[in-house]
């Protein structure tokens, strides 16, 4: 028996936010540490009204890409929250390579 190629995309799209819910449950996010950030070191920028990012996060149980804001950022790093599944929200400081603008 074949696979539905009508609804293969949504198949999927629902398997990929089981995967990351999962990963999200697994624990904390890993932030960079201050040393790697450089904070106080170089200049940081601050948004009030925070941009929608999509970004890797690492989690105890392996890294995602989610779809988050933002808040503030160095030459270096770049803030980010985001929903967790139980609508905590997650924040982190992510490499500024691992970051895409929406």
């Amino acid at each position: 028996m074949g696979t539905s190629k009508r609804y293969s995309s949504s198949i999927d799209q629902k398997m990929d936010a089981r995967i990351a819910e999962r990963i999200m449950r697994s624990g904390e996010p890993q932030s960079l540490t201050r040393a790697e950030q450089r904070r106080g070191e170089i200049p940081m920028t601050t948004d009030p009204n925070p941009s929608e990012v999509r970004a890797w996060v690492r989690y105890p149980d392996g890294p995602i890409e989610v779809t988050a804001r933002a808040i503030a950022w160095t030459s270096r790093a770049v803030a980010i929250t985001w929903p967790g599944p139980d609508g905590i929200e997650h924040r982190a400081w992510v490499w500024v390579g691992a970051v895409a603008q929406l």
